[in-house]
């Protein structure tokens, strides 16, 4: 039968829907039918009325429709309650992108409700005058917890929560696989999680169509089968996914030995490790009844990987050969099923380190060769090994001197590494020199180096190369078709920098050097040389030149010589050219004149700094002066000098000021220079010849108490002498006596006697008043060796006048020893030290004397004539002393005075 449906909305005459519904039908038979209105039933009043007929040709009488049944009236606002304001639907679930239809139902007409969702106001249409319905088109998913929406009124607000759902989505890549033919692990890609607050997360189940079974799935994203006992091989498995809203499905045929993943090896271990070989071993785990597996070695290492596929039942072992010694391997294996190959099985390895091995390659080795004082010093430089050659850690290098001119004499130098280089001393003999480097297992092939008498480094002229961004390119012509290779080496032009070279073979005649190491403004020494079959190299090229060249970074140190009225002279000849950062081509010269024109030979410029200035050019790098001429006398000018090269120019730094003289200022220097030499030459002569004269005729007086003689003399018991006054002792002759036999004078404070000593000349001065002397007048004289060398040597003698009217009894006061040593002690000066206890003390007296011949030993006893006493004679040393009296057959008195036999003599 066929049953049509209507449903009305609000009134029976608004028909929202109309459907056909058919359905095989018993007598007495319930049927039903279900129907979701889009707008909540709760908002609005429906309706709704059925008509049918019967669908079979066999009963052509029931085929037209019957009459409608009455119209049955929905009315859901009946069980509202007595709530003022309510939103429906009332926690809905629907699909992400669903369009839903909301309404609100007041239980009193009003016009001031709003509605929002999430904060967001919504807009609708009105129903009736107590509903509001409201449509959202394609809802998005905002939280799991639901889509709020609310409407408030001003005395009431109400609302709902709409659950929206991710929408189911079919499962993705779902595969089934065995490992042992007892179990199916079953995975797939769930899609998008659909769980939320109010709807449970998607359910998975796996169904077998040809058994019938069905399994209910824990997992979301995998889950196991059963393999049948019966060895059921064809499988066609079903996986449901489903939720409130939405079901799908997905379906996989498939045979069971076909679709085997077999479990990762176990039990892998490597054996009989050495330099270059190993041995690999591990086991399976079966699968089933089969007997053989495929699996793949994979051996890591050095950044390749090499693979290789082995047949194994149980255990596997493969043997890794072409290693390279000390490297670190990882080696892995994995297996899958031989017949039907379905997927490999997880890796699995172990890492390993082969054994070192003697190095494989001689060293690259090269020298530098320099002449000094007939002797050869080489610089040996060499390249470390490569890993791949040194084959373990090199220890030392051994460098062997052999002299070929005398094959038996061999020195042996063994350099520590990690040393890439090392000097040698050599004499004018050839030798050839091996180099070999060593590790711990053994010794790499010699670099073998001739060194000749002639060392190679013949005057070669030195050509011009310019880099570029690819590097410096060289080529040369062969001079001798006899060689063995070539060699170009390079070093910038710093001599601290280390020397780099290259290798070339026979036949090359040209090559192109890169280096991240050049940099601009730096320059760039390179030696090309031919190697003989005698393994001797010979200089055949030099070049030099820059990968980049720069504008000079300085400009010359600039002296000025030569000034004139009308020119001077620069001069920079300790500026350097080599070592600048480009070619230098020449230099300008800088002139800045008091007036604006230029002289001959300059031209004007303008600097950087919008000044106007001179300019000449000097095209010859290595002149480095130059005269400036046709200047103004009594001007100031300012000059400046800076090199260019191809680039560019030095800076322009401050200039130098120099001010010109006037036209005749030389002149007068030419005379006012000699004439003042002359003017002080004269000055110290005249100085020098005012010094001799008054040395000659106005010499002056010496001063006794700046005598070193003073320091000698010392009186042990009085400790403060003075100066003798000769007012005090005034004796009107001097007479020498010689030494008397046994005689014994007992010195003041002393315990030795004058016997012990030994005199051979005079020693005793006795100063006696002559009765018979009937002379002008008695004089003083005395010896003094230090004030007064040349009278004491021509023996002359100063004299005091004496008065003759002296009173006797003056001089009888001197009579006695006692008295007299008194009156010495009393006018005796002694020297600021003291004598230790026991010694005797020597005083000095200074009288003043008039020069007269004579000798100081034996003196006449009629002096000659009267004399001015004027002058200071030599000084003589006393010994102070208890002397007794001696004889006199005149009864005259006498001043006794021992001289010691060292002091009296000059």
């Amino acid at each position: 039968m066929v049953f049509q449906i209507e449903i009305s909305r609000i009134e029976t005459s608004n028909v929202i829907w109309v459907e056909n519904y058919s359905t095989p039908v018993t007598w007495n038979q319930v049927l039903h039918w279900s129907w979701e209105s889009k707008l909540p039933l709760e908002c609005v009043t429906h309706f709704v009325r059925i008509r049918s007929r019967v669908d079979d040709a066999s009963i052509p009488e029931l085929r037209s429709w019957s009459n409608w049944s009455s119209w049955e009236e929905v009315d859901a606002q009946k069980s509202l309650g007595q709530d003022p304001l309510v939103v429906f639907p009332i926690n809905k679930l629907v699909e992400e992108g669903s369009n839903v239809t909301i309404c609100y139902v007041s239980r009193s007409p009003e016009s001031n409700i709003s509605c929002a969702m999430e904060g967001v106001p919504i807009h609708g249409e009105r129903l009736s005058p107590n509903v509001f319905a409201f449509i959202l088109n394609n809802v998005r998913f905002i939280r799991e917890t639901g889509t709020n929406i609310y409407c408030v009124s001003p005395s009431n607000m109400s609302g709902t929560i709409l659950f929206v759902s991710k929408v189911l989505e079919e499962p993705k890549d779902f595969s089934c696989e065995t490992q042992d033919l007892k179990s199916l692990n079953c995975t797939w890609d769930p899609g998008h999680d659909t769980t939320l607050q109010y709807q449970p997360s998607q359910r998975y189940t796996l169904f077998e169509s040809f058994s019938g079974k069905t399994k209910l799935c824990e997992h979301k994203k995998w889950c196991h089968w059963q393999v049948a006992p019966d060895s059921q091989e064809t499988y066609n498995l079903t996986l449901i996914a489903e939720n409130q809203l939405r079901r799908r499905s997905v379906s996989i045929f498939f045979n069971l030995t076909h679709r085997v993943h077999p479990m990762k090896p176990f039990n892998v271990f490597l054996k009989n490790i050495s330099a270059t070989n190993a041995t690999m071993t591990w086991k399976v785990h079966p699968v089933g009844n089969y007997s053989t597996l495929l699996c793949q070695v994979a051996l890591h290492g050095e950044g390749k990987v090499i693979q290789h596929n082995v047949s194994v039942k149980v255990k596997g072992q493969y043997f890794l050969s072409e290693l390279e010694p000390v490297t670190e391997y990882v080696t892995r294996v994995r297996c899958a099923a031989s017949n039907h190959f379905w997927k490999w099985s997880e890796w699995t390895g172990q890492t390993f380190t082969t054994l070192e091995a003697a190095p494989s390659v001689a060293p690259d080795v090269w020298r530098n060769v320099k002449t000094v004082l007939g002797s050869h010093i080489v610089t040996l430089f060499w390249r470390p090994l490569s890993k791949s050659h040194a084959h373990g850690k090199i220890l030392f290098y051994n460098v062997v001197i052999e002299n070929l001119d005398n094959p038996s004499s061999v020195k042996l130098l063994s350099i520590p590494a990690p040393a890439n280089g090392t000097e040698l001393t050599l004499d004018q003999c050839s030798y050839q020199i091996h180099v070999t480097a060593n590790n711990s297992v053994g010794t790499s092939p010699a670099s073998i180096i001739v060194i000749s008498r002639d060392p190679g480094n013949k005057n070669v002229e030195e050509g011009r190369i310019q880099g570029t961004e690819d590097g410096f390119s060289l080529s040369w012509k062969p001079q001798s078709g006899d060689v063995i290779g070539y060699v170009v080496d390079w070093s910038p032009q710093d001599p601290r920098c280390q020397l780099q070279w290259k290798n070339l073979g026979p036949n090359t005649t040209s090559t192109v050097i890169r280096s991240d190491a050049f940099r601009p403004g730096i320059r760039y020494n390179f030696r090309i040389y031919e190697i003989s079959t005698e393994r001797i190299a010979y200089l055949l090229e030099r070049k030099t030149g820059y990968s980049q060249e720069l504008a000079p970074s300085e400009n010359p140190q600039v002296a000025v010589s030569n000034l004139t009225s009308h020119s001077f002279t620069l001069s920079w000849k300790d500026y350097s050219t080599d070592s600048q950062p480009g070619f230098i081509q020449g230099y300008h010269v800088y002139l800045k004149p008091k007036v604006e024109q230029c002289h001959p030979g300059f031209e004007k410029v303008a600097l950087s700094d919008d000044s106007v200035c001179c300019q000449y050019k000097i095209d010859n790098p290595e002149q480095k002066t130059f005269v400036v001429e046709n200047l103004q006398p009594e001007s100031f000018y300012e000059f400046l000098v800076t090199p260019y090269t191809s680039v560019g120019e030095g800076p322009h730094d401050t200039f130098t000021k120099v001010t010109i003289p006037d036209e005749y200022s030389h002149v007068l220097m030419r005379i006012i220079l000699p004439m003042s030499f002359c003017l002080v030459l004269l000055m110290v002569l005249c100085y020098l010849t005012s010094q001799w004269m008054k040395d000659k005729c106005y010499p002056d007086i010496p001063d006794p108490y700046k005598s070193s003689v003073l320091s000698l003399i010392k009186y042990k018991e009085n400790h403060h002498p003075t100066i003798m006054n000769v007012n005090d002792c005034v004796p009107d002759a001097i007479e020498v006596v010689n030494k008397l036999e046994g005689s014994r004078i007992q010195f003041l404070g002393a315990r030795k006697s004058l016997t012990e000593m030994e005199f051979t000349k005079p020693a005793y001065l006795y100063l006696l008043p002559t009765e018979n002397y009937s002379g002008p007048g008695p004089c003083i004289c005395f010896e003094n060796f230090t004030y007064n060398q040349a009278a004491s040597d021509s023996g002359s003698c100063g004299h005091v006048p004496v008065p003759l009217k002296t009173p006797p009894s003056q001089l009888a006061l001197l009579t006695s020893p006692e008295n007299l040593l008194k009156s010495l002690e009393q006018n005796y000066v002694n020297s600021s030290g003291e004598s230790p206890a026991g010694e005797n003390s020597l005083n000095y007296v200074s009288q003043l004397a008039s020069p007269m011949s004579g000798d100081k030993e034996s003196l006449p006893t009629n002096p000659p004539g009267p004399a001015l006493c004027s002058e200071y004679r030599t000084q003589m040393a006393v010994s102070l002393g208890h002397a007794s009296p001696s004889p006199s057959e005149n009864s005259s008195l006498s001043l006794v005075t021992l001289l010691d036999q060292g002091e009296h003599r000059r």
